[in-house]
């Protein structure tokens, strides 16, 4: 099968043929891929940033679509020919390690799921079926993005009707946040981004206010929008140091809740008053949106179709697996909020 590799950090993913597909194992599942998405987790793999990567060379991706093949011995929850969602966090299932490929008689590594692949082999526990009404390039959303995004609104966060909401960067994961916080009904919803791009289109998807996250009186902005007081909650979906730290200013005393689904390249720190903290504002990290996959993807879909959430217009650019650098070089340049790898999307029309 033809897959991009990361050979070393640093330099480009190079997509090669040939790899050879080893036999199943306990618990594994053979996918034919048909679209996968591109995250920030994999340009900060790509790029190094996440410190030494002792498994070079490896597969990569971690939210996908595609159809079911072979299943493994103990394998259960999915069939031959079933449709699935592929993601990174761990539901019902079988935990199985993950595949050793082979290339000119070179060891490919792989984790429990990869999907810049065409052909992978993954855990049983990191699928879903594909819920009926679904199509198979917007259901790659739901590998990570909504998930995480939207996780964090229904677990993690007590958002009530008449509350105020922040988010800080209108990419993939915040524009996710933002829609599923909409469907919450807030009082105020506030986006806030450097891009003008992304503002715009935070507006368009239900933010009250978009603010520049460069100026320099921001906090005093969103003290004006929030009757002086900060807001009651406020996601950071950045993954800078600097807007961890931003978020964390922007919530209210004495209950304000941050929370931060990503985070900066390895090494670096943030910094905050912890006197803040003793004034009970509150700041925690996010590992997907504390997601249950089998049980939130079936009623996160739901909530999207009984609040007309614009999922369709996050996937703003395609691309075929030989571009997928490009991809990732639009990603990191804030030009795509979710860049999707079309693999097989001849996948979406198997009868």
């Amino acid at each position: 099968m033809r897959a991009a590799v990361l050979f070393e950090t640093g330099t480009p993913l190079k997509v090669v043929d040939g790899i050879i597909v080893p036999p199943l194992k306990f618990g594994q599942v053979n996918i034919d891929i048909a679209f996968s998405g591109v995250c920030h987790s994999q340009l900060m793999e790509v790029r190094g940033k996440r410190g030494e990567d002792k498994y070079l060379p490896h597969l990569l991706g971690h939210e996908a679509t595609g159809i079911v093949r072979e299943i493994g011995e103990g394998v259960t929850k999915v069939a031959v020919g079933d449709r699935v969602i592929l993601g990174w966090i761990r539901g019902k299932g079988q935990n199985a390690a993950g595949a050793i490929y082979t290339w000119n008689n070179q060891v490919i590594n792989s984790g429990g799921i990869t999907t810049f692949n065409e052909t992978t082999i993954a855990s049983e526990n990191r699928l879903v079926k594909l819920p009926v009404g679904l199509p198979m390039d917007i259901g790659v959303l739901f590998g990570c993005a909504i998930p995480t995004g939207a996780g964090m609104i229904y677990n993690e966060l007590d958002i009530k009707e008449g509350s105020s909401v922040i988010v800080i960067g209108v990419g993939g994961i915040g524009a996710i946040s933002l829609m599923y916080a909409k469907s919450q009904k807030p009082k105020t919803l506030i986006a806030i981004d450097i891009s003008a791009e992304k503002r715009n289109s935070a507006l368009e998807m239900g933010a009250d206010f978009a603010l520049d996250g460069n100026a320099p009186d921001i906090l005093e902005q969103i003290k004006a929008l929030t009757d002086g007081h900060g807001a009651d909650f406020c996601i950071d979906a950045a993954g800078k140091a600097k807007t961890i730290e931003l978020a964390f200013s922007t919530v209210c005393r004495n209950g304000g809740q941050c929370v931060f689904a990503s985070h900066p390249e390895a090494g670096e720190m943030i910094s905050i008053d912890p006197f803040e903290l003793i004034n009970g504002k509150q700041i925690k990290g996010s590992w997907g949106g504390g997601a249950v996959p089998d049980r939130d993807i079936p009623l996160f879909f739901k909530i999207s179709q009984d609040n007309n959430l614009p999922l369709q217009g996050m996937v703003t650019k395609r691309y075929p697996l030989e571009e997928v650098n490009q991809a990732l070089c639009d990603l990191e340049q804030g030009k795509v909020a979710r860049p999707l790898l079309e693999i097989n999307p001849a996948l979406e029309h198997e009868v």
